[in-house]
């Protein structure tokens, strides 16, 4: 076999070598670790699963608009852009991509609040907690253990998704005390890969949900005119549209947001770099502040969109008539299946677990069109 050059990274780089994972296994010539922890969400059952399962339309409503698999697919490509730029160990971005959004519910956000309600006097309910139990416990893949025994840094990135834990309350109950063994430092910061899959996700749904919204017509250009950044981006391209289709307009549109985005992205997080004199891995770890973060001028375009969206879109009476109803099905289904759950899940593929955890389980691996078709047999 040939010898595999050695790739040199940046000192501010997860190293390419993981410090380990829970369950011991042989190294791979062909792969280094954070590319088998990749590979092995990929060939997961829950990523398969999220092809059907609500970004922000219910997965019946149209082919072209975007699920939970294309979305975590367009944030791993955000993510990579920013990793290569600044050295990083762009596996471990594009494994936490993958992976952020495998704990999600069918219905989305709707369908997460259902479920957190059903378990409010058993633990309750947590997407991101959720992804944590996907891959250590739920995906059942190999002969030595249960879950995909991913590295030590990727399920770091991944317990802190959006920073590091404070308040180990809802993990302690979903989890169990001490889940992890004392691996984690639960106070250091997360690495910049964490930190750049945590924002590429922003840049992803922000300027993603902003084109499906306007292909739905919930809202138009002219809505986006006094959202600042975006105001100019529309001027210069609305005049286009003489010589060019709106849906080809739209695209150009959306490319350019997030050009926009990963640039101040990059520029902002270099001098924050340079601020705090982050010169190694470690130090990253021991700052109190995200690294990876817009300026304070894109926060506010952020904020903007954000607000823009959660009132034109995301509580759209079109979008919530069904959201509403996916919210009806997940309660239905848990208060049906938790009076006979044998009839519905095979119980012994679980261990050590109340009905209720099984039964969330259960519900959150569902994809949007499997839970429809459940809800219709027993209603």
């Amino acid at each position: 076999m040939q010898k595999k050059s050695i790739v040199k990274i940046s000192d501010l780089a997860v190293p390419l070598v993981s410090k380990g994972r829970f369950y011991k296994e042989k190294k791979n010539d062909l792969r280094n670790d954070f590319q088998r922890d990749r590979d092995r969400i990929i060939h997961s059952t829950a990523f398969r699963r999220l092809k059907h399962k609500t970004q922000v339309f219910v997965n019946t409503s149209g082919d072209h608009f975007r699920t939970r698999i294309t979305h975590s697919l367009e944030v791993s490509q955000i993510a990579r852009t920013l990793s290569k730029y600044f050295n990083l160990n762009e596996d471990l971005s594009e494994t936490l991509s993958l992976a952020h959004d495998l704990g999600h519910t069918p219905f989305g956000h709707a369908g997460e609040e259902a479920l957190d309600d059903c378990m409010k006097n058993y633990g309750g309910f947590d997407h991101n907690i959720q992804t944590l139990r996907i891959i250590t416990i739920l995906e059942n893949r190999y002969y030595n253990f249960r879950g995909l025994n991913l590295s030590f840094e990727t399920l770091d990135g991944l317990i802190k998704h959006n920073g590091p834990i404070k308040d180990k309350t809802k993990l302690n109950k979903i989890l169990g005390k001490n889940f992890f063994k004392k691996k984690i430092n639960f106070s250091l910061n997360s690495s910049l890969e964490a930190q750049i899959a945590s924002i590429s996700d922003d840049i992803a749904y922000n300027s993603h949900d902003l084109e499906d919204g306007l292909k739905s017509n919930l809202f138009n250009l002219d809505d986006l005119k006094d959202i600042p950044i975006l105001n100019k981006i529309l001027i210069k391209h609305k005049k286009k549209l003489k010589s060019y289709s709106i849906d080809l307009v739209i695209r150009q549109i959306i490319r350019e947001i997030i050009n926009v985005m990963v640039k101040d992205v990059i520029e902002t997080t270099k001098k924050n770099i340079s601020f705090y004199k982050i010169k190694y891995l470690s130090d990253i770890y021991k700052n109190k502040n995200q690294l990876v973060s817009f300026s304070h001028k894109m926060q506010l375009f952020d904020k903007e969109i954000k607000l823009f969206l959660r009132q034109k879109m995301y509580f759209h009476s079109k979008v919530n008539s069904k959201t509403n109803y996916g919210r009806k099905v997940i309660t239905q289904l848990f208060a049906k299946i938790k009076r006979n759950p044998k009839q519905y899940i095979n119980i012994k593929k679980y261990s050590n677990l109340n009905t209720e955890r099984i039964i969330c389980d259960f519900i959150a691996g569902m994809t949007d069109r499997y839970a429809i078709n459940l809800y219709n047999s027993i209603k």
